[in-house]
């Protein structure tokens, strides 16, 4: 590696990770590409490296116990400044269709995977006071009370992209002033091969080169949440002016009267 600084990429095969990849390596980072398709993987490297960058290739699969031990040994290891943990499956099915086999496979991928490696991570980022963790999630990880027609079955995967949303979320809150940001970027439909490439032809469909554009200038910036079709920030203020409202009037030490009077 040369003294560019490090960003460890999962899921960097194809896609949003490998169009992080190539965003990143235009910005002046080396590389480490983590994925399971080895050849895929290298394929990446070599658009990377003709654009400047040094580049390590990592094959592991995330969903295994094995293979996130691997990835968080790399991350752990002290060099990486930047952490983009993109690596994810859709799982879409009605819960109850979900093989049980797959559950802790999914779940893993999906929401463990990004906590792990954060947390192996952080120590070196802490001790030098800069860097940052990023994590892909989903617009989805918002849409639990929606019904709209055409939205997946999603419950399982918007549950742990939800999941990443807060951790990211709260991460972001224990950092402040450490000189370390976390990032969580959340983008809706997306024409890669994501879910059997069901969005590759939409024209409604963001570009994975168009959702890590977004991801670089949201960590260029320090924000904590990024949302690349979003055009202003009004949306997500008043998210967070409502989460505050929810929990400031629940958590009065009384039960609600709209309770206590049906339990009469």
């Amino acid at each position: 590696m040369t003294n560019r600084p490090l960003a460890l990429i999962t899921g960097a095969s194809s896609g949003i990770g490998a169009a992080m990849a190539l965003t990143f390596a235009d910005r002046g980072h080396d590389l480490v590409l983590l994925a399971r398709r080895r050849d895929r993987l290298q394929e990446v490297a070599t658009q990377a490296g003709a654009r400047g960058a040094a580049v390590e290739t990592l094959a592991a699969d995330l969903s295994t116990p094995e293979g996130l031990a691997v990835a968080a040994e790399r991350a752990a290891a002290g060099d990486v400044r930047l952490l983009i943990s993109n690596a994810g499956a859709s799982g879409y099915a009605p819960l109850q269709n979900v093989p049980s086999g797959d559950l802790d496979a999914l779940w893993r991928l999906n929401a463990t995977a990004p906590v792990t490696l954060a947390h192996a991570v952080l120590p070196s980022l802490l001790a030098r006071g800069e860097g940052g963790i990023v994590a892909v999630a989903s617009l989805l990880a918002f849409s639990g009370g929606m019904t709209a027609p055409g939205m997946p079955a999603r419950t399982l995967y918007a549950a742990a992209k939800s999941a990443t949303v807060t951790f990211v979320r709260t991460l972001a809150g224990e950092l402040a002033g450490s000189g370390v940001h976390a990032t969580v970027v959340c983008p809706g439909q997306v024409a890669t091969e994501w879910s059997g490439g069901a969005n590759r032809n939409r024209p409604d469909a963001m570009t994975p080169e168009e959702v890590a554009t977004a991801a670089a200038v949201a960590v260029a910036r320090g924000e904590t949440v990024c949302v690349p079709g979003l055009a202003g920030p009004e949306a997500l203020d008043r998210l967070q002016e409502a989460e505050r409202a929810l929990v400031a009037a629940g958590g009065r030490s009384s039960l609600a009267e709209r309770y206590a009077t049906a339990a009469r």
